[in-house]
Parts: structure tokens; C-alpha cells; sequence
């Protein structure tokens, strides 16, 4: 697949702002979700491997937590990020951490995953999917390299359908969520960006058809916390 110009110095951009609020970005989650983000990401690796599972992925890893939550059910488990900040931080975390000897943390691109086709017996992605520069050659490349009939779960904020939830959500990013990034990491800037970001991002209906696109036969949903957390299982 080709990969336009534009895209590096995009990627580029998201590395060097994640790896800012890497030695915060947990923290952060706790306190934005009021401790539920650990709950979430533990839902979505129960859906991408509900019976167990040899082979994972976890694309755009972060600090790690959705690769742990994944490492109690698969044999196996690839957590890939484009930050080196963010993974260094999930290795030292993995010390003593159990299963984690089953967890290999590599530098990559989501956009280009250096595996080979039909890989993955699952994927998972935990709040990623807003950021990346190019959503449907995200989705692509989780397709080329999950197996046929491998799952590929998306845990990720969205739009409420209700009108008066999405208006206050909105404003808690706007104004609450940019100063909570001031206070505790120093850096505004970036967690304006999940204002921004989740405002261009598809809803949940939008994204299950964007996946049925990019060639997944069966996509479904189903929204948590009366819709700012979606979590999509897709079947190649």
C-alpha cells in the first residue's frame, strides 16, 4: 500500500507528542476515567480472545496495559507503538508483571506493520485509533495481518447518540480535560488534541461500516458509559 508524503511528517507529529506525556499518560487515563480505563481495556482483551488465543497484537501499545490485560489470555502477545518513550516506560512496568514474559514490546508503525500477512490470531487496539494519520490504512493493515477468522477489537471514545451526553462531553474536553494535561503533565496542548480528534473521528455506527470497508465480513458494537466508550469486534 502506498503511503503518501504527508504521512511521515503527520506520524512524526503524533510520535513526538505522545512521547511528551508519556511519563504521565497513565495517571491521566486514571483520572479522566475515573479508574474505569483499566475495566475497559480488560473488556476488550475478554472480546478479542474470548477462548484464549496463541498469537496477539496489541497496535499503538501506549504504556502497555491493554498488552498485559491480552498476556492473562494469549500464548503470546506483539504490542507495537511509534513512540520509544511510551514503550520504555511499558517495559520497566513489565518487570515482575505476570505473563509478561509472553509480552515482545517493538517500535512500529500502526500504518505499516512490518508482518507478514495472516499473522495474528487477534488484534486489539485501545484508544488509538483516533490518532493515527490514516484511519482506513489502519484498519487495512490489522486486516492483512490477522488471520482468516481472527478477531480485531476497537476500544475507543466516541460520540453519544444522545444529543445533551455528547454536548457535555464535549465540553469536559474542551475546558477540563486541557487542564487536567496542564496540571499533572504540563502539557495542554496535547489533551486539547482528544477535543479535536474525537470531533473528526467517526461514530460508532460510521466506524463498523469504515471496517466492512476495509473487508471485515462480520463488525459489531456496543457502547459503554451511555456512549463515550465504544468497543468494536470485527471478524476478517
Amino acid at each position: 500500500m502506498t503511503i503518501p508524503p504527508w504521512h511521515y511528517a503527520a506520524a512524526e507529529s503524533n510520535r513526538r507528542m505522545f512521547s511528551r506525556i508519556a511519563h504521565r499518560y497513565d495517571l491521566l487515563n486514571r483520572v479522566m476515567t475515573f479508574g474505569l480505563d483499566g475495566a475497559w481495556r480488560q473488556a476488550a482483551a475478554a472480546l478479542a480472545a474470548p477462548t484464549g488465543c496463541r498469537l496477539a497484537l496489541d497496535m499503538a501499545t501506549g504504556t502497555g496495559e491493554l498488552a498485559f490485560a491480552l498476556a492473562s489470555r494469549a500464548e503470546q502477545v506483539v504490542a507495537v507503538d511509534i513512540s520509544p518513550q511510551m514503550l520504555a516506560i511499558a517495559r520497566a512496568k513489565a518487570r515482575g508483571r505476570p505473563g509478561a514474559g509472553r509480552i515482545q514490546f517493538l517500535l512500529a508503525d500502526g500504518l505499516r506493520l512490518p508482518f507478514a500477512a495472516d499473522t495474528f490470531d487477534c488484534i486489539a487496539t485501545g484508544f488509538a485509533l483516533r490518532n493515527v494519520v490514516d484511519l482506513g490504512v489502519a484498519l487495512a493493515e490489522m486486516h492483512r495481518v490477522v488471520r482468516p477468522g481472527g478477531r480485531v477489537v476497537c476500544l475507543e471514545l466516541t460520540r453519544s447518540p444522545s444529543r445533551l451526553l455528547a454536548s457535555l462531553h464535549a465540553l469536559c474536553l474542551a475546558g477540563p480535560i486541557p487542564a487536567l494535561g496542564r496540571w499533572l503533565a504540563g502539557d495542554a496542548d496535547a489533551y486539547r488534541f482528544l477535543s479535536t480528534s474525537l470531533s473528526r473521528f467517526p461514530d460508532a455506527q460510521q466506524l463498523a461500516k469504515t471496517m466492512r470497508d476495509r473487508g471485515f465480513r462480520r463488525v459489531g458494537y456496543r457502547l459503554d458509559c451511555l456512549g463515550p466508550i465504544a468497543l468494536h469486534v470485527a471478524i476478517k
